[in-house]
């Protein structure tokens, strides 16, 4: 159908009822359908006692079975219209019982646990129902255009599944219409439907939206036509108040369903569209929790490796990990670093940065920025991710040629004029050129990274700050600072248990005062090597300051430690490169074990080996 047409005020309704419109103040036919003109001002209530009980309490959703003017009919009361829109559809005796058939479907259905499944089993449910020799599900996308994802149909009819429509097939104002109403029935495309007449006074057309009987646009009828459709059945396929897809049931011959059976297939449709949600929640879920612990693998790589950004593109895994794609660029803290198939990362970041692109993500470069897809060649698809300040992830992917096969050839010399419907509906292929494949939910998912890698990289600066200020700057190892945090933080049994080895370097002033102090400086780094080097992994090494050490050896007996010192004292006596000469250094150790005031105890131990030559332990 056309996207302008009125089709909720269109005037008419089909020719298998009729339609009154009633004014609830006096109870007069306001509204009659032509078929029906005759009961135009005329108190419908006082027809039948049945028909008054089903004027009061009748609804839409429930419809009730009558006998008005000697015909059994189903009467459907539209309640909140001005005036009440009653219809009167006849009976189709033979389908009666047919709806009790849909509970049972309902319980079949209920077992499928994968959609592709569903929506097939679904179609064929459905087309065991009604009769139509054709059951279609249509999923639809994102951008509105929509996909044939089942298709239940006689043998010699063309098959359609898998083909993709676009969104102008259903224009705006019918899948609003379609959401508000969630079944449509079109009995005949030979019916030009008959008019509605009025007792009313004004111009206001009426809004024949809510009811089952109202007339098809003829671009619509064309349309069915076209498609070889001489009566259709839809029902919508509402989730979260979205019109995710519809059934939409086609026959050959004209062929109608009673309302009753409608009804109940509504109900059905309801189901399928809950289920179908609640299948794409939970792979959605399990689709975000396993992004989740990839995004956490590649951050947690953060804090063992210095340099981030070498992290995020050389690791196991990296950012190809997060996001599939051909190639990525990243600069944080003016690093630029890069994986995969990126044709040159200075080109990529120029383009990013460009204040005429303020994309986020794009898929069609070559098509919608052709001048910014020369820099980059072969690239179609960019996903920017800024960190803040000048740091950004930008995620490459290359130009993929794609297939696309459509519900009839969509070219203009397929319809009639440029507002005609299609003429012929036969599968025709479109190939796709100048994009990349579609980010999709890959988006989300960089989003998702840049969000959690901001906060790692705040707390892994943060944690390199702390570390800092436990630090000694010249020499790398623990300062005077950690030292107090180790001991306070130890109980009574883990302080009595340990043993501290204090450590001075003997006459360390005439080093300076003979080399320098940047000679000086490279004997106490030095000194600092050899003592981490030969201490236990359990053990802390520390530097108090000046040309003092210490090491901390916790559940170590004064045995024990005297071994580490003596290896400790070894290692400093090996000669030291300054000036191109090797300096021999010697130092004196005291070894106490745990206790109270354990430092200054373990200071007077080294002063004893200190006045006693230098150069030894003292315990």
């Amino acid at each position: 159908m056309c996207a302008t047409e009125q089709i909720r005020t269109i005037g008419r309704i089909q020719s298998y009822g009729f339609l009154v419109g009633v004014d609830e103040e006096s109870g007069a036919a306001v509204l009659a359908s032509a078929n029906a003109e005759h009961l135009l001002g005329r108190v419908l209530r006082d027809e039948s006692s049945d028909l008054a009980s089903i004027l009061d309490h009748g609804s839409a959703v429930d419809p009730v079975r009558a006998d008005f003017d000697g015909q059994a009919v189903d009467v459907i009361v539209h309640r909140g219209t001005t005036p009440s829109l009653v219809e009167f559809e006849p009976v189709i005796p033979e389908f009666d019982y047919r709806r009790t058939g849909v509970v049972s479907a309902i319980q079949r259905l209920a077992g499928a646990s994968e959609e592709a499944v569903l929506w097939v089993a679904a179609a064929r449910e459905i087309k065991n129902l009604t009769g139509f020799d054709r059951v279609m599900c249509y999923d639809f996308h994102a951008d509105g255009h929509g996909q044939i994802v089942a298709d239940e149909r006689e043998p010699e009819m063309e098959p359609y599944f898998g083909l993709r429509f676009p969104a102008s097939d259903i224009p705006t104002q019918a899948r609003a219409l379609y959401i508000e109403k969630r079944s449509r029935v079109i009995a005949d495309t030979e019916d030009p439907g008959i008019p509605v007449r009025s007792l009313l006074s004004g111009d206001e057309p009426i809004d024949l939206g809510p009811t089952e009987m109202r007339a098809v646009s003829p671009h619509h009828l064309t349309f069915m036509r076209n498609m070889g459709q001489a009566s259709t059945f839809s029902l919508s396929l509402v989730d979260n108040g979205r019109l995710m897809g519809m059934i939409t049931c086609a026959h050959r011959s004209p062929h109608r369903l009673p309302v009753l059976l409608r009804r109940a297939l509504e109900v059905l449709a309801t189901e399928i569209s809950t289920q179908i949600g609640y299948l794409r929640r939970i792979s959605e879920l399990q689709r975000r929790l396993d992004a989740q612990e990839r995004r956490a693998a590649v951050i947690a790589s953060l804090f063992d490796r210095s340099d981030p950004g070498e992290v995020l593109t050389t690791g196991a895994p990296t950012v190809l990990d997060i996001v599939p794609a051909d190639g990525a660029v990243v600069r944080l803290g003016g690093a630029v670093h890069s994986i995969g198939r990126v044709p040159s990362e200075r080109a990529v970041l120029l383009l990013v940065e460009h204040p005429d692109f303020a994309l986020r993500a794009v898929e069609d470069l070559p098509v919608t920025h052709p001048d910014a897809a020369a820099t980059v060649p072969g690239v179609a698809g960019l996903l920017v991710v800024p960190l803040g300040d000048d740091d950004v992830l930008v995620f490459v992917r290359r130009e993929v040629a794609q297939t696309v096969e459509w519900l009839g050839d969509q070219r203009s010399d397929n319809r009639d004029d440029a507002l005609s419907p299609r003429r012929s509906f036969s599968a025709w292929r479109e190939s796709v050129t100048g994009r990349s494949l579609p980010w999709g939910h890959h988006a989300q998912d960089a989003i998702d990274f840049g969000d959690g890698l901001r906060a790692a990289l705040r707390a892994k600066a943060q944690a390199e700050l702390a570390d800092l200020a436990l630090q000694d700057p010249l020499t790398g190892l623990h300062n005077r600072r950690f030292l107090r945090a180790l001991l306070d933080g130890m109980s009574g049994e883990e302080s009595s248990d340990m043993t501290v080895i204090f450590f001075d370097v003997d006459d360390f002033k005439s080093i300076n005062d003979a080399h320098g102090h940047d000679a000086g400086d490279v004997v106490l780094r030095t000194i600092a090597d050899r003592l981490a080097s030969v201490v236990r992994e359990s053990d802390s090494v520390v530097r108090l300051g000046g040309d003092e050490f210490l090491i901390v050896c916790p559940a170590t007996g004064i045995e024990q430690a005297e071994e580490v010192a003596a290896r400790s004292l070894s290692a400093i006596a090996e000669p030291i490169e300054v000036d191109r000469a090797g300096l021999i250094v010697r130092a004196s150790a005291g070894v106490v074990a745990g206790g109270d005031n354990v430092v200054t105890a373990a200071d007077a131990a080294m002063y004893r080996a200190k006045n006693a030559g230098g150069g030894r332990v003292s315990v």
